[in-house]
Order: structure tokens, then C-alpha cells, then sequence
């Protein structure tokens, strides 16, 4: 039997009237939790009329529509689905009622409805079905809306009360397992270049989830249902209710914007909401780095209240745990240690600051955790506590346990999130959620600044060869603690917003060290840390095998023992960046850079180019690897190599390199792949000739490969060994291996000048449009002529687009620049590329530099993406 639809012309009407208001009220307060509520407002009265025109008689009698899910919380966003439930007195009433109930769901379709409906029996409901989680959760979120109010108060008294009880185990553990997965799906973090305000951590889906967790802990310990569903989840400070105020706006936002379901704060709709002032106190416009500032704050507060009250989940109890003492107190403390969480002693009095920083000093040691009870009173207690703010050597032992802890980024992003932190050291309050907001920085700086510390305690147990290297160096630091501060300290200067940053973070230090009471050794060691922390950074954009560049880095570092810990600072600021940061090649770079300065400053550092008669131990040691009849070919060919292309090559590789070019007399195109880590390592052999580096980085971007490091060498025979590392973005190498002699064949005719470079280009161009620049880089170049004895730096800061170093060293050609080195390098968007340049043998000069300037700015500026 077909159901008869319902006229809802005029409800549709009515509905989108009443959505109009909606919107325009929201776009005019901004007040989003108002808007949702409005929205469910609306669709109750849609639905009631609905149900009151699809019904009629007493035939509903054993009927009854309940709202379940986010329109059960009264949160029905713009765009949101309708989550309703029909519920029957038994199957009879179900089979009598089906096609009026298909007529509702009909007409919330034609009204614009977008309808998400569920039918159960009153027995069927009270049924837990484990692999249909979503639905017993939707129930926990329930309103009676139209029908049997008998069957409903059936239901919400009994039935799903029960139901929750004799299932609550399983129901708390699949929702916990639940959770867990969707944390990790999103990296366990918060930080997100593009957010979704739903499902990554510290979205509304935890919001709910904390909700649900409450609600579940009272059922269990009262038996019934709460009288208001929001009493069983207040925050003390009502930062998680602000919190949900603030997401409401955004999502409510999204979905106006977009005109549809769509929760990605993308980059262009951050800059709009700021444009707005979307979900701030204030009307007018503000800067999108400090409204992303405040959506870090509220999902701070969100997503550690919802891990909260998950690590209240009972465990499975093992036949150990039933007769272990599970309530140990913590000596001298209101605390106790209850299975691995720290919970607070009942009639409590928190006057004594030294017994918190104790609780502390122990969460860093074992990774302990606090329980929600413990962090309400120790919040409620900071303007008492803050009375008694401990200084001088007290505060320093205290804060000193927590950094050596090996779960000290733990405990001090605990205290940070409590405001402990801020109290003991005012200065870091600057960086609280401050967001550096571009397509490579992904946390913010005081998430970035425990990073720090988490990858320097993470090197006691390393996983990659760099970090076993690394690892070396931490025994050989003798005040790990001072290092430790200097990592706390290093970037709260940038909370000040006013000029280079590591200036104003020594201003700061030095003001903390003096509460301290630091002696003049102790201050002038972390003091120095600071001051150079981005040294080393910056001498790894240039050519770390060039002595000059040693010799100055090693004059700003000083001593050995400065630069083992700079070295590690280095390591550990550059991985806190984002995930994908430290590339093995980098942090290869930074430990050659190590070795290098540390060989400078013993008083051992190679010669610029190797000289056979200088140092024959290479050339021995690779003569042993080829036959007698090539002794003088191979001296030949090693005879004015720079030593950067020697110290980074195996002998093996070398030796392959010395065979492959004894082969340029019957072709003079030699190239060697391998794989080198994640990258590929790609030499080409050739003798030289005009715009050679240029057309491989341009057959190499025409096969979409993603170049990270570049090196161009020639000995004094006019023979060079340009190396290029790359990633294969496409994979096209790897899936595909049959593909690996077409590149090479590419490559070679290009090498060759059989195939024009322009002509690869040009089908790469047709095949690839893809998308737009989030953030517009402006191109900076830089000369100097200081830093290098025999050549002129350039270092060319640009947008990352395909063809960009291609398009450079054509420019260097037409100039008739010739590269000496070249250093990629790649920061989200950003490309920082630096080049070791002569003409003719010599260094650029003032006017060649200008006229240099000019062109290839405009060059790559008509390269640059635009910016949508």
C-alpha cells in the first residue's frame, strides 16, 4: 500500500521563513548556541504539526516520536541531519502505523528536512545491539515530541535506564575504544592546519563525549536518569560551556557559509570568521592568527576534559589488581595515588604551593596523571596559592625535578593547562595558544615549546640511526638541566610580537633567571642557548662543507660544550615544527654540520677541494677498488672535486661515479639512481656545458618530482657530477617500476639537449592545475659576499611552485652565473634555496648583483601561484 503524502507546501514555506529569521539573527548577534536552538525550535513545531496532520483519531495512542541525537540536546546546526525515533506499543501497532510514519519522513524530505529516522518496538528498544553503538548513544540524548507520552515515560523511566545499566560496561569501553581511534585517526592532537570543529580532538564530538561520560558515571552511581541533563557536566570555571559557545558559532558559521554540512575550518573560512569576529566577545574584525589563538584555547579545554574523564573508564581487572592496595597517600600532601592517577584527599587545604610542585615532580617521573576532582581544587586554589609564590633556589629545585623527568612535557603542559605554569614563570604567558600561522609552523608555540622538550627526553630511547647519533651527545651534556631551561625559555619571545624574537626571549630569561638567583655562570650558559638558538638552523642553509661558513658558525658557537647542546636544541626545535619537519636528510645534514664545526674547533678541518698530493689517502683507498691500468684516470677524475661531494659519498659511490664517467667518450650522458632513505639520490655525469643544471631541474619537475637538496661539482678537468635529492610525490617510481627506464631515458635525452626541456614542461603544465597557494610567500633574495672566500651567496626565498628552481638557474645562466653550490630547501610553502656563485671566477659584483635582482624577481614572481 502506498502512503498518502502529506500536504506540507505550506510547512515548507513556514520552515524556511522561520530559517531565514534564524540566520539573520545569527548574523547579527553571532550567538550560534542561539541559533541552534532556535533551529530545533522550529523543526519541533514543523514535526508536532506533521505528526498532527499524519495522525488522526486514536490512532497514535501507541505511537510516539521522539527526537534523539543532537536534536535531542536541542543542537541542531544549519545543516544538521534530523536524528528522530518512532516507537510502537508492539508489531501490530508497527505494521498499523508504517505508512503514516513513511508519510512524515516523506514530507520532512519535500520540506527540506534532511530526515534521519529509526522505528523500533518498545522491546526492540530496549535491546543493546554492540555493533550499533551509534544508536544507544543517540538515545542517551532524548525528548519526547509528539504521541504516547505514556510509552515515552516508559521508555526514559525504565527502559533505557535499564538497558544503559546491564550493558554499562560494554557501552563505556566501545565508547572509549570509539573515541581512542578517532583521536588517533587525527594524530592525538589538536593542531590542525584546516581543523574539523566536529570530529578532530577537542571538537564538539568531545564535547558530547564528555557529556556522555558524565551522564553515564551519574547513572551508575545514582540509578536514574539526571532531572537536567546539563547538571551532570559543569566546569568550575565554566571554560567548557564558553568553549561550546565558541565551536557553536564556528560550526553554525560553516554551515551557513557553505550552505551545507561541512565542519572543515579550511584556511580562507579562518581569515572570514576573523573577518567577522565569529564567536568573540567582540564585533569588528580581528587578526586570524589570534582567532585561530582562541579556537587552540577552547579545544585545549574541551579535549583534556573529555581524556579526562575517559581515564575514569574501569580496566579490566586482573587477578593481581583484586589484592593490590589501590589507595596510596603521596607523603606530605593532600594527594593520593590511586592506579596511576593522582586524586585528592576529601576536607583538603591547599596552602602549601612546595606540595603541588611535589605532585608535579612525580606526574613528570612516573606519568602520573590527575584526576578531574584534583584539577578542579588546584584551580580554585590558584589566588590563594598565588599569595605564597615560591623564588629563588626553592623554585628552581622544584621546577628542575620536573624538567628532568622523562615525562616532563606532561607535567608542565598539565601545569600550563591549570595555570601553574603562568604563575611560577609570568613570562610564558605570552605564548599561551599563540599561533604562528603559515603552512609549516603546525602547533602553537607553547605546544611546540613542550614538543621540544618531549624530543629531547624521547633521544634515551631512539628509533631512527640520526637519533642514535644524536643520542650520543646527551651523556656528554653536563648540565642537562640548564639545557632543559633554555628549551622552556627559547621562543617566549614571540609573545611580544615586536621584532626578531630571540632578542626579546633573552630579555625575558634574563628576568626569570634573576628570581632565580642564577650565579653568573649558570644565567650567561642558558642566556647564550637562547641567543643562538636559530644559528645553527640558518648555517644549515648554506654549504655546510664550506669552510667559511664552518668558520663562522664556529666563532658564534664558542666551545664544544655549547655546541653539543645547540646541536640537540637544533634537532628538537626543528622536529617540533610539524611532523614532517626533520626529513632524514635534514637531520643527516645537521649531524655533518656537527662533525664539521666540531672538527674545525679540534684544529682538523679538509681542504675546500681535494689535491691528490695534499692528501692521497682517498685517492688510495679507491685505487684499491679499480684496476692498475686506471690509477691515472681515477687521479684525473678526483683532481679538483670539492671536498662537500667526497666527505657525503661512500668510496663505493665514488668508484661508480670515476666508472660511469670513463664511459663519456662513448656517451656522454652518464646518470646513476639510487634510493637514499625517503629520497632518491640522482647523479648526473657530463662534461660541462651551459644551462646543464637548469635542464635537469626541469626534466625532474616535468616527471612531478619534488626536489630537496642539490649539489653541483666539477673537477679540473671541466667534468661534472651535479647530484639532485628528490622525493617521487607521485610514487611513480615505486608503483610502477618499469617506469624507472623511461625516466632515466628522459632524463638522458634532455642531458643530451635530444629532447627540449620546454617540451616536457609543457605536457606536465596540461596535466596538472591543481589548486591554489593557502598562504602567498613573497619573493626575498639576499647576496653576500662575506661568508665565502671564492663566492657571492644568494639565497632566494619564493613561493614552492613547480619549475621554481629550474626557472632560477636559468636566470643564473643568463647571467653568467655559474653555480658553484646549490642548497634546496623546502618549509610548507616556502622555498629557501641558496646558491654559491661566481662569474668568471670571481665573486658577483655590486652592479651584477642589482641587475641579478631585478630579473629574477620578476621571473619568479610571474612563476608565483595565485592565492584563493
Amino acid at each position: 500500500m502506498t502512503p498518502v503524502a502529506l500536504a506540507v507546501d505550506d510547512l515548507r514555506d513556514q520552515y524556511l521563513r522561520e530559517m531565514a529569521l534564524v540566520r539573520q539573527t545569527y548574523d547579527r548577534t553571532g550567538d550560534g548556541t542561539a541559533a541552534i536552538r532556535r533551529r530545533s525550535a522550529v523543526v519541533d513545531r514543523t514535526l508536532i504539526e506533521m505528526w498532527r496532520r499524519a495522525f488522526t483519531g486514536q490512532s497514535a495512542q501507541s505511537v510516539a516520536l521522539l527526537a534523539l541525537g543532537g536534536y535531542g540536546r536541542k543542537d541542531l546546526f544549519p545543516f544538521s541531519d534530523i536524528d528522530v525515533l518512532f516507537v510502537f506499543a508492539d508489531d501490530k501497532v508497527e505494521e498499523q502505523a508504517k505508512d503514516t510514519v513513511r508519510s512524515i519522513i516523506q514530507g520532512m524530505w519535500d520540506i527540506g528536512l534532511r530526515a534521519s529516522p529509526a522505528s523500533r518496538t518498545a522491546k526492540e528498544a530496549g535491546r543493546f545491539d554492540p555493533d550499533n553503538l551509534e544508536f544507544t548513544l543517540a538515545t542517551l540524548d532524548r525528548r519526547f515530541l509528539a504521541g504516547s507520552f505514556p510509552l515515552y515515560q516508559q521508555l526514559h523511566q525504565t527502559v533505557f535506564p535499564g538497558l544503559v545499566l546491564s550493558e554499562w560496561n560494554t557501552i563505556t569501553q566501545k565508547l572509549g575504544e570509539i573515541a581512542r581511534a578517532r583521536h588517533a585517526k587525527y594524530g592525538n592532537t589538536i593542531f590542525h592546519l584546516e581543523p574539523n570543529l566536529k570530529e578532530c580532538p577537542g571538537g564538539l564530538r568531545d564535547y558530547h563525549l564528555a557529556l556522555w561520560f558524565a551522564l553515564l558515571f551519574h547513572l551508575k552511581e545514582t540509578k536514574e536518569w539526571p532531572r537536567q541533563r546539563g547538571g551532570v557536566f559543569q566546569s568550575a570555571r565554566g571554560d567548557a560551556e564558553a568553549a561550546f559557545d565558541f565551536l557553536a558559532a564556528a560550526r553554525c558559521f560553516l554551515h551557513f557559509r557553505h550552505g551545507r554540512d561541512d565542519n572543515t575550518l579550511d584556511w580562507q573560512s579562518q581569515d572570514d570568521a576573523a573577518t567577522n569576529s565569529i564567536g568573540l566577545e567582540t564585533r569588528g574584525t580581528a587578526d586570524p592568527a589570534y582567532w585561530m589563538r582562541t579556537y587552540y584555547r577552547h579545544a585545549r579545554v574541551i579535549y583534556r576534559r573529555a581524556a579526562l574523564l575517559m581515564e575514569h573508564l574501569p580496566a579490566p581487572v586482573s587477578f593481581y589488581r583484586q589484592f593490590r592496595r589501590r589507595r596510596t597517600p603521596i607523603a606530605g600532601t593532600d594527594f593520593l595515588l590511586d592506579q596511576g592517577r593522582i586524586d585528592i584527599l576529601p576536607g583538603a587545604q591547599f596552602n602549601d604551593t612546595s606540595a603541588i610542585l611535589r605532585v608535579f615532580s612525580l606526574m613528570a617521573t612516573h606519568g602520573y596523571t590527575l584526576s578531574q576532582a584534583a584539577e578542579d581544587r588546584i584551580t580554585d586554589a590558584l589566588p590563594a596559592l598565588a599569595i605564597h609564590i615560591p623564588e629563588g633556589p626553592f623554585l628552581w629545585n622544584a621546577l628542575r625535578e620536573v624538567l628532568l623527568g622523562p615525562h616532563a612535557a606532561h607535567a608542565l603542559r598539565t601545569m600550563h593547562a591549570l595555570g601553574i605554569l603562568e604563575m611560577l614563570i609570568p613570562e610564558f604567558h605570552g605564548i599561551d595558544a599563540l599561533v604562528i600561522r603559515d603552512s609549516y609552523h603546525r602547533y602553537t608555540v607553547d605546544e611546540h615549546t613542550f614538543l621540544t622538550i618531549d624530543n629531547v627526553h624521547a633521544l634515551r630511547q631512539p628509533a631512527h640511526d640520526y637519533e642514535h647519533r644524536l643520542a650520543q651527545l646527551l651523556p656528554e651534556i653536563d648540565r642537562l638541566d640548564l639545557f632543559l631551561l633554555s628549551l622552556l625559555l627559547h621562543d617566549t619571545g614571540k609573545g611580544r610580537r615586536s621584532g626578531e624574537h630571540t632578542g626579546q626571549s633573552v630579555e625575558l630569561a634574563a628576568t626569570f633567571l634573576a628570581r632565580l638567583d642564577f650565579d653568573a655562570e649558570e644565567r650567561e650558559e642558558v642566556i647564550q642557548l637562547i641567543r643562538l638558538h636559530l644559528e645553527m638552523s640558518n648555517a644549515l642553509r648554506r654549504d655546510i662543507f664550506d669552510l667559511e661558513n664552518i668558520r663562522n658558525f664556529a666563532d658564534k658557537v664558542g666551545n664544544p660544550s655549547i655546541l653539543k647542546m645547540l646541536t640537540l636544541m637544533t634537532y628538537a626545535d626543528i622536529k617540533a615544527v610539524n611532523p614532517e619537519a626533520l626529513t632524514p636528510w635534514k637531520a643527516e645534514n645537521l649531524w655533518q654540520l656537527y662533525m664539521a664545526t666540531a672538527n674545525f674547533m679540534d684544529r682538523s678541518v679538509d681542504e675546500v677541494r681535494y689535491h691528490a698530493a695534499i692528501d692521497p689517502t682517498l685517492l688510495n683507498r679507491i685505487r684499491s677498488m679499480v684496476p692498475a691500468s686506471q690509477y691515472d684516470a681515477l687521479r684525473q677524475f678526483l683532481e679538483g672535486l670539492p671536498q662537500r661531494y667526497l666527505q657525503t659519498r661512500l668510496p663505493e659511490h665514488i668508484r661508480n661515479h670515476f666508472q660511469l664517467a670513463l664511459n663519456l667518450d662513448s656517451d656522454p650522458v652518464q646518470l646513476d639512481l639510487r634510493p637514499h632513505r625517503q629520497l632518491f639520490d640522482l647523479t648526473v655525469i657530463a662534461r660541462d656545458r651551459s644551462r646543464l643544471f637548469a635542464d635537469v631541474a626541469g626534466a625532474l619537475a616535468a616527471w612531478g618530482m619534488n626536489i630537496v637538496k642539490a649539489g653541483a661539482f666539477s673537477n679540473e678537468a671541466g667534468i661534472v657530477v651535479d647530484s639532485f635529492q628528490f622525493t617521487d610525490v607521485f610514487r611513480t617510481i615505486e608503483l610502477n617500476p618499469s617506469e624507472k627506464d623511461r625516466f632515466l631515458s628522459s632524463l638522458h635525452d634532455v642531458v643530451a639537449q635530444k629532447t627540449p626541456v620546454e617540451q616536457l614542461l609543457e605536457a606536465r603544465r596540461h596535466l596538472s592545475h591543481n589548486g591554489s597557494a593557502k598562504v602567498e610567500v613573497a619573493t626575498r633574495l639576499q647576496f653576500d659576499s662575506e661568508s665565502s672566500t671564492h663566492s657571492t651567496l644568494l639565497q632566494v626565498i619564493a613561493q614552492d611552485v613547480p619549475g621554481l628552481l629550474r626557472q632560477i638557474a636559468l636566470t643564473l645562466n643568463a647571467h653568467q652565473c655559474n653555480i658553484e653550490v646549490a642548497l634546496i630547501d623546502t618549509e610548507g610553502e616556502n622555498a629557501i634555496d641558496v646558491f654559491y656563485l661566481t662569474s668568471h671566477g670571481a665573486k658577483l659584483s655590486a652592479d651584477q648583483q642589482r641587475e641579478l635582482a631585478e630579473t629574477l624577481t620578476a621571473s619568479l614572481d610571474a612563476m608565483r601561484a595565485p592565492v584563493h
